[in-house]
C-alpha cells in the first residue's frame, strides 16, 4: 500500500507555495525561483505483430520552487502532472489497450521532487529527498527526461570537490519511483537498495577520468547486482580545425545482494570521433556481455538514449548485446540564421555477444532548435527493422517545451 498523501494536493504544493514564498522574500529577502515548464509531445508508433498504429498526444506540466534560505540550506519542491490531450489511441501500460503499441506516459498528479541540500561551501554539497538524479553519461543510473513522466530517487547523496576538476560523488536509495508511475505494479520500487559511488577527475589535456561502482538490490525488478567501472573521455586538437574525440569505457557486473544466481559479466564501450566547425562523426563499439542465462542489465538508466530510439533493448537479451553504431552531427554556428539547430543520423547494427545471432539494424534521426533560451522544438525518427530479434518498429516524435 502506498501510504503518500494524495497525489493532487501534493502536486499543487509548488502553486501554492509561491505566494507563500513571495510573501516570505518580503519578510526574510531569501532566494526563491519559482518556474513553470510546459512539454507538449506527439508520439506515432507502428510496430510489427501488434494490429493498431499508436498515436499518443500528451502535455506535461511541471511547476516548482527553489528556496535558498541561508547558510547554503536551499528546498526544492515540484509538482508535476501528465495529461493525454486527444482520442486515447496508445497503450500507456495501465489502459488495457494492448492491441496498441506502448507509450509509456500515463496520466499522472504527483509530487515529483522534494529535496533539502545544504552546501556549507563550495566544496561540499549535502541533499536528501525525492530528487531526479543522473550519474555520468546515465548509463547506470539517470532520470529518463525523455518520457514525460521522469525517474525519481528517494536518497542521500554526498557531492565532495576538494580541488579544482576532482569530484567525488555517492548516494544511498531506498525507493525509485519509475516512469510509469504509482498506480503501476512496475512503477515505484520500495525496497530498493541501492547504491553509487563515483569519482571523476579533470586531466588536462587527457580529458576526465572517473572511476565508479554501483550497488543495486532491486527485488522487483529481479536486478541484484554490482558493477565496477572506468572510463575516460576527452578531445585533442591535431590541426586543421581537427579535433579527434574519445570515449573508453568498461565495466564488470557481478552479484550482489539478495540475488540466488551467479554471474561475471563485462561492459565495454568505445567511441572514436573526429570533429572540425559544426560537424562531428563518431563510430562506436558498446559491448553487454550475455551467457544465455543472463546478461548485463543497466535497469535504472536513461535506457532512451542507449541502443536506438526505438528502445527495442531496454532489457538486454540474455545473449548479450553488441551495438556497432556510426553517427554523423552538424550544429548550425553564431554566423547562420538557424543557429543552434542541431541534427543527428545515426545507423546501429545490433548483434548478440553469446552466439552468432544479428538481432536487426535501426536508422534513427533528430532535428533539435532551441528557438530561445526558454523555448525548444525536437523533431526525432526511428526505424528498427528486425532480423532475429523483436519486430520491425517505427516510431516518429515532435514536441515542444517552454520554460518560465
Amino acid at each position: 500500500m502506498d501510504n503518500r498523501p494524495p497525489l493532487i494536493p501534493l502536486a499543487l504544493l509548488p502553486l501554492i507555495a509561491m505566494p507563500v514564498a513571495a510573501q516570505a522574500q518580503e519578510a526574510s529577502a531569501p532566494s526563491i525561483d519559482p518556474y513553470v515548464e510546459l512539454r507538449y509531445r506527439a508520439e506515432l508508433v507502428d510496430q510489427g505483430g501488434l494490429p493498431d498504429t499508436a498515436a499518443a498526444s500528451t502535455l506535461r506540466l511541471r511547476t516548482g520552487v527553489r528556496v535558498k534560505a541561508w547558510e547554503g540550506l536551499s528546498l526544492h519542491v515540484e509538482g508535476e502532472a501528465v495529461a493525454r490531450l486527444g482520442p486515447e489511441t496508445f497503450n500507456d501500460t495501465l489502459n488495457g489497450k494492448t492491441s496498441y503499441p506502448v507509450v509509456a506516459d500515463p496520466g499522472s498528479v504527483h509530487l515529483n521532487q522534494a529535496y533539502v541540500q545544504w552546501r556549507p561551501d563550495a566544496a561540499v554539497e549535502l541533499s536528501a529527498g525525492r530528487r531526479s538524479t543522473s550519474l555520468g553519461n546515465q548509463r547506470w543510473i539517470g532520470s529518463v527526461d525523455w518520457r514525460q513522466n521522469d525517474q525519481t530517487l528517494d536518497l542521500a547523496r554526498v557531492t565532495l570537490r576538494p580541488r579544482a576538476g576532482l569530484t567525488l560523488d555517492a548516494l544511498h536509495s531506498w525507493r525509485v519511483d519509475r516512469v510509469f508511475g504509482s498506480d503501476s505494479p512496475q512503477g515505484v520500487v520500495r525496497d530498493a537498495r541501492i547504491h553509487a559511488a563515483q569519482i571523476s577527475y579533470q586531466a588536462k589535456p587527457v580529458g576526465e577520468l572517473s572511476a565508479y561502482g554501483y550497488w543495486l538490490d532491486l527485488p522487483l525488478l529481479g536486478t541484484q547486482s554490482r558493477t565496477l567501472g572506468a572510463r575516460i573521455s576527452g578531445a585533442r586538437s591535431v590541426g586543421g580545425g581537427f579535433s579527434l574525440t574519445y570515449v573508453v569505457d568498461y565495466a564488470r557486473q557481478t552479484d550482489w545482494g539478495r540475488g540466488p544466481v551467479r554471474f561475471d559479466l563485462g561492459y565495454l564501450l568505445v567511441e572514436p570521433g573526429v570533429a572540425r566547425g559544426g560537424w562531428t562523426a563518431k563510430a562506436g563499439l558498446e559491448r553487454l556481455d550475455g551467457n544465455g542465462g543472463g546478461a548485463v542489465q543497466t535497469p535504472l538508466a536513461t535506457l532512451h538514449a542507449f541502443n536506438g530510439w526505438a528502445d527495442k533493448f531496454l532489457t538486454t537479451p540474455a545473449t548479450g548485446l553488441r551495438d556497432l553504431y556510426g553517427e554523423l552531427g552538424y550544429r548550425f554556428g553564431a554566423g547562420s540564421p538557424l543557429k543552434g539547430l542541431g541534427l543527428r543520423a545515426i545507423y546501429h547494427d545490433f548483434r548478440a555477444t553469446a552466439i552468432d545471432r544479428r538481432y536487426g539494424g535501426e536508422f534513427d534521426l533528430l532535428a533539435h532548435y532551441p528557438v530561445r533560451p526558454d523555448l525548444s522544438v525536437t523533431a526525432k525518427f526511428a526505424r528498427y527493422r528486425a532480423d532475429r530479434f523483436a519486430t520491425d518498429t517505427t516510431k516518429a516524435w515532435f514536441s515542444v517545451q517552454l520554460g518560465f
